[in-house]
């Protein structure tokens, strides 16, 4: 296989183990606290035998990233699918990318380009949708509450994350679980201590479905084009529920489907856009220069 089949392959690897945050987070009976714990715990042990020194550079930006940002982002998310169902934390997480195109024109001093806006739009308009699903079918509403917390706080970690060097982008996800183990701590000691079964399931989630995932989704990116990587990490909203679904027997409402399904299409619709748009131009810029010669 030539490097880019590999990328994709890896990637495609990753959103399929990102997305069984859900099913497994629905399983366990621990509460999310503790489930946050050994999470980490296990992924911050992985990040560390597989990076060492590398994984404990530190600077300014590495630190705002795991504490401001990395911490409420897996606090809020893995409490949202304990409260809410697994597609309404997921559908409503995967917003960020629209608080970062509203956001990064400000913070990066990027032009804010009209797709952005239209992008933002749309995606704002899915996410209503999740409210009308609310109140005709009364949940939890602090899960909703959560997921939409979850997705502001992943738009400021992936904004810090692009800010900062490429040699702190491990550290900050391994100080930011490192963090979480740290916060945690103090209410996971009162709790019972989960059985051999119950700890396999958490140290799935914190070697495999984070760690792992986020080693196969690095190495992708490193070997196909940034539109292919957000294309195929679509896969794991789609996905996440799909698993709950089976496994647990949690049905997402439908207009939360249908919210989910707009963001979703929103993204994917800019992303082409923006990759034929530049390809225009490229094209464009080699015929003038055919003319030029």
């Amino acid at each position: 296989m030539d490097s880019r089949t590999k990328g994709i392959i890896a990637t495609v690897f990753a959103a399929v183990f990102f997305s069984t945050a859900g099913l497994v987070i629905k399983i366990l009976p621990q509460s999310a606290y503790s489930i946050l714990f050994f999470r980490s715990l296990f992924c911050f042990l992985l990040f560390l035998m597989i990076f060492r020194k590398k994984a404990l550079k530190i600077n300014k930006l590495s630190l705002i990233g795991a504490g401001l940002f990395y911490v409420p982002l897996v606090i809020c998310f893995v409490l949202a699918t304990k409260l809410t169902t697994a597609a309404n934390a997921i559908f409503l997480q995967y917003a960020a990318p629209a608080f970062v195109l509203l956001l990064e024109p400000k913070l990066l001093n990027i032009k804010l380009k009209g797709i952005n806006i239209f992008t933002v739009v749309v995606c704002l308009a899915g996410m209503t949708l999740f409210f009308i699903d609310q109140l005709e079918k009364p949940d939890n509403w602090w899960g909703i509450i959560l997921a939409v917390a979850s997705a502001f706080a992943l738009a400021g970690f992936l904004i810090v994350q692009k800010m900062n060097h490429s040699d702190y982008l491990i550290p900050t996800i391994t100080y930011g679980n490192l963090f979480v183990v740290l916060i945690m701590f103090p209410i996971v000691i009162q709790e019972t201590p989960p059985n051999y079964l119950q700890l396999s399931y958490m140290a799935f989630l914190g070697f495999v479905q984070l760690g792992v995932g986020y080693l196969f989704f690095t190495y992708g990116q490193k070997h196909i084009s940034a539109i292919e990587s957000a294309l195929i990490a679509m896969l794991e909203p789609i996905l996440n529920p799909m698993w709950v679904m089976i496994g647990y027997g949690e049905k997402p409402g439908g207009w939360a489907i249908l919210g989910g399904l707009i963001i979703i299409l929103a993204l994917i619709f800019r992303m082409i856009f923006l990759s034929v748009t530049t390809k225009k131009v490229k094209d464009l810029a080699t015929s003038e220069d055919e003319l030029l010669t």
